[in-house]
């Protein structure tokens, strides 16, 4: 918990579309509360970013995971402090995993819906939180749930507080499961995409965009990974770091953005 100090291929060329072709959603809450331009994700370890300029930096920490495991939910809470200064602009992260085990899988149940809901909306009780985000690699089996439990979340929260989620680019090509759904963003995790990185990153560094539109006002990357690419500097930028977030880290990553 937190301390009290917080002491591409040519294949998937048609997936893409030139970044102007398509609407975007009317409302952003993240830019309505003026959420900084970068915002770091600061995952289960301590961390200390009392360093970081707060007009410039944000911070989405790991709240909580939450497991589906038959028709139950296995709460893990943050254990690690994370110490931020008091004019730091936080979003609660809460990552769903679900049990792929035989017997374990998940029901995907209203009563598991329902635990899930109150959980998550227990994030925005700690100090100083000001919006949400969800982080769930729902299966195809598990879409209609999410859609469900985010439907849910948005009608519980109050009309002014973001709700983000996180979206596998796969999501962001040519799936429109995301469309309608009722969040402020979903961020594109362009790391870590397996099979596919080389070919949606060439996409990328080559001018293309995401079809999806809720896809674009964001980016996620990660420090340690190359992305030849230009950042819109009208998309809210999400940076995930494997260790502990350092000032070197910052100023590298401050230079990665210039180039």
């Amino acid at each position: 918990m937190l301390t009290k100090a917080f002491v591409f291929s040519m294949i998937l060329a048609p997936m893409f579309l030139p970044a102007c072709r398509s609407k975007l959603p009317a409302r952003n809450r993240l830019d309505e509360k003026q959420f900084p331009p970068i915002v770091l994700w600061a995952w289960e370890r301590p961390e200390d970013l009392q360093f970081i300029d707060t007009n410039r930096f944000g911070v989405a920490f790991l709240a909580q995971t939450l497991t589906l495991k038959g028709d139950a939910v296995v709460l893990a809470p943050r254990h690690q402090p994370l110490k931020v200064s008091a004019s730091t602009h936080l979003i609660a992260v809460t990552r769903i995993e679900s049990q792929k085990i035989t017997g374990q899988r998940p029901a995907l149940s209203a009563t598991q819906r329902e635990r899930l809901l109150k959980l998550i909306l227990r994030t925005l009780e700690l100090d100083r939180v000001a919006a949400i985000q969800l982080d769930f690699d729902a299966v195809s089996s598990e879409r209609d749930f999410y859609r469900s439990l985010l439907q849910d979340l948005r009608a519980k929260l109050s009309a002014d507080v973001p709700l983000s989620m996180t979206a596998l680019a796969s999501f962001c090509l040519g799936d429109r499961w995301l469309d309608d759904l009722p969040v402020d963003e979903a961020v594109p995790m362009i790391f870590r995409m397996g099979a596919d990185d080389r070919s949606i990153k060439l996409s990328l560094s080559a001018g293309d965009d995401f079809n999806e539109p809720l896809c674009r006002r964001s980016y996620g990357i990660a420090i340690d990974e190359p992305l030849d690419m230009k950042f819109a500097k009208s998309r809210r930028l999400y940076v995930f770091n494997n260790h502990p977030w350092t000032q070197d880290d910052i100023h590298a990553l401050e230079q990665r953005i210039r180039q």
